[in-house]
């Protein structure tokens, strides 16, 4: 017994030798000129910086009670949401999700039932055609209705409320310029398009529409802290670095074309002329990629996207040997102004880890670019062209590219695109901006 003893003591007393020396450590970490933090909780007094711009909603989820809580500059309320109800929360999202899987499954058989028809008419091979035809058709539908009614029951649990405690009760008046916000939701909200809520197509009462993107330009979050992060000015890159790295593949191996990365890639190489590198088709690898995002400032990635929902960081951009995982990225670090991500699923969350915003929007805006544009979704070929034409266009001026204005630009191309395909809310919900 007492050996054992004897043993014990020696584990207590070396473990309290190793506590002290960590705290000793730790205290001349904090001496350090910048580390005066290190490792302590961020004080309220310095993360309301980050709400200099506009408010912040950092929206909780929880069984006990749900609330918005909205950060400015001034400080911190509380705006108790009552309708809002965590059993709802999952409902909606897997229902939101359900309808997005069916579309692409659909989409899927479409194609490889298109594709045998090619190879050679037979009637097993037309009515599997037309059955596929009529399935994505169904599908199609399913989805615009369920995105519609996600948006309205957002809108009344979520953005009615926050709205109005910020009394931004109307649009601006014609010419006005749109109010920011940004979003911080918690939970499987993080999956939903919190910046897309409102009852779309139903008058408002006049002045007054009942949508967000009417009365204000959304931004995302995914902590004040990266967002403070990104407002500082020495986050600004270098003067050498302001080039547009885009990286463009129309056709990628066992994926179905992208024809309208043609058209992205030529507006962008017209507006950039002698400011662009171009990594197109089989230029476009893995490690090619990697390697000129560290000597770019701004970066377009047209390509095909995806997200594992299950396993986030998995998810990525497809390139022409292997993906660009949001692992990949988080590996490393950037001086970036601006990333446009016109591929699928970029800013999509995961099920296992709902409260940990891991994207691959996310991923490039922790690592430094500091304006991230990205998609929830599956977005169509045509709509992500579209988006992007308006955005860079209202971006340039005088041949000045100026990204400090990609919220207002992308809610500009998200209000023309709504209002062009009133009945098709999936062709502009998916896009979103993280950043300041």
């Amino acid at each position: 017994m007492s050996g054992t003893s004897g043993g014990f003591d020696q584990q207590v007393e070396r473990r309290m030798a190793l506590a002290q020396e960590w705290d000793e450590l730790v205290r001349q970490a904090r001496r350090i000129d910048g580390f005066e933090d290190f490792l302590k909780a961020p004080s309220l007094e310095s993360l309301l910086p980050a709400a200099r711009n506009g408010p912040v909603v950092l929206v909780n989820v929880s069984r006990w009670r749900c609330d918005a809580v909205i950060v400015t500059a001034d400080g911190v309320d509380v705006v108790p949401l009552p309708d809002l109800v965590v059993g709802d929360v999952r409902r909606r999202a897997e229902a939101y999700l359900a309808v997005l899987q069916s579309v692409e499954r659909t989409v899927r058989e479409l194609r490889l039932a298109r594709r045998a028809l090619d190879d050679g008419f037979s009637l097993e091979a037309n009515q599997r055609y037309n059955a596929a035809s009529r399935a994505a058709h169904q599908a199609r539908g399913e989805m615009e209705s369920g995105l519609a009614g996600v948006a309205a029951w957002l809108w009344d649990c979520v953005a009615e409320p926050v709205l109005n405690a910020l009394g931004i009760q109307g649009a601006p008046p014609p010419g006005g310029r749109y109010p920011r916000l940004w979003w911080c939701p918690t939970g499987l909200l993080n999956l939903l398009p919190l910046h897309a809520a409102g009852h779309h197509g139903v008058p408002g009462d006049g002045d007054a529409p009942r949508t967000v993107i009417d009365r204000v330009t959304s931004s995302y979050a995914p902590t004040l802290r990266a967002l403070l992060e990104a407002s500082k000015p020495d986050q600004a890159p270098a003067l050498g670095d302001r080039r547009m790295l885009v990286v463009a593949l129309a056709e990628t191996p066992g994926r179905p074309p992208l024809p309208a990365v043609n058209a992205e890639r030529n507006l962008i190489a017209g507006l950039f002329a002698d400011r662009h590198t171009l990594l197109a088709g089989q230029d476009a690898t893995w490690q090619s990629v990697r390697t000129a995002l560290t000597h770019h400032a701004w970066v377009h990635f047209s390509c095909h996207g995806g997200q594992d929902l299950s396993d986030p960081s998995r998810g990525g951009v497809q390139l022409s040997d292997r993906t660009l995982t949001i692992e990949d990225v988080s590996a490393s670090s950037y001086r970036g102004e601006f990333a446009f991500l016109s591929a699928c699923k970029t800013a999509t969350g995961g099920l296992r880890l709902s409260d940990e915003v891991i994207t691959l929007a996310a991923a490039l805006h922790y690592t430094g670019y500091r304006h991230v544009i990205g998609t929830l979704w599956s977005v169509y070929d045509r709509s992500a062209a579209a988006v992007a034409a308006t955005v860079y266009t209202e971006l340039i001026c005088g041949g000045q590219f100026s990204p400090d204005g990609s919220a207002h630009a992308l809610h500009e191309a998200a209000r023309r695109l709504r209002d062009t395909e009133p009945g098709r809310p999936s062709a502009w919900m998916p896009f979103v901006h993280l950043g300041p």
